[in-house]
């Protein structure tokens, strides 16, 4: 392992453990980081395929945390997915390049730190929420599939705002729900990716991310289930979202 895979194994590590606390995989902030080091040289294909691995290992971890603790509500979970999971399936075989996936990851990552900011304390209910309708539920669970399986995230990051905003569940609930959209939202992009032949994973060095985000995934999450004060760690995110978009915007502009 070379010092700049070192590097990234400690920054992937401190991503998972600010996502996952916050019940999200952390695919956009592996591709912000991804997009810092020589790996932002490979394809958009291999990027986002690497990101939903990762998520799948960090959202499951995020999801055994939060519902182990009671958070979960399976049905407001469920009308979410049953929406995702086609579109998500569907934009993993879509190939996005260049310019235009790098403007596309560029305003998913605006959006989320925009919305993440706009997550205040005053906004979010305080108690279980009656669940909205599949009108309601369904364009916003395939919109957000669609952009997922494009990009490479899984979602949450889209939707747990969402859920807060609109009152419609409490931060660990929405959590408990990122967790599970992640995590399927992330197996239908890598299905599809597979099915349309595209599909590129390599074993090195993913085997040291996997292991790096693991260790992050589960003490964030634990961390996040069990204590949650989640401002400080909402605010990180920001942060490092809009460290990422203005080097993926500089990048296009050039």
């Amino acid at each position: 392992m070379n010092l700049e895979t070192l590097v990234l194994c400690f920054a992937l590590f401190l991503i998972a453990a600010l996502y996952s606390s916050v019940g999200h995989g952390g695919a956009s902030g592996y591709l912000a980081i991804l997009s810092l080091t020589t790996f932002a040289t490979l394809n958009a294909a291999w990027l986002k395929q690497h990101a939903w691995v990762l998520n799948l290992i960090v959202a499951s971890l995020a999801f055994y945390h939060y519902q182990k603790a009671g958070y979960h509500r399976p049905k407001l979970s469920f009308i979410f997915i049953i929406a995702s999971l086609p579109a998500a399936f569907f934009g993993g075989t879509l190939a996005v390049d260049g310019a235009v996936y790098d403007t596309l990851l560029s305003l998913a990552l605006i959006f989320a730190a925009i919305r993440l900011s706009q997550t205040t304390q005053s906004s979010e209910p305080t108690e279980e929420q009656p669940l909205p309708s599949l009108q309601t539920t369904v364009p916003i669970g395939a919109s957000i599939g669609v952009l997922s399986g494009m990009i490479g995230v899984g979602g949450g990051i889209f939707l747990s705002p969402i859920l807060v905003l609109k009152r419609w569940a409490t931060p660990k609930a929405a959590a408990a729900t990122a967790a599970l959209f992640i995590w399927a939202n992330s197996a239908a992009g890598l299905f599809g990716a597979h099915l349309s032949g595209q599909l590129n994973l390599s074993l090195d060095p993913l085997i040291f991310f996997i292991g790096s985000v693991a260790t992050g995934g589960f003490l964030g999450s634990k961390y996040g289930s069990e204590r949650a004060p989640q401002t400080t760690i909402r605010w990180l995110l920001v942060a490092v979202l809009l460290l990422a978009t203005t080097k993926r915007v500089f990048d296009v502009l050039l």
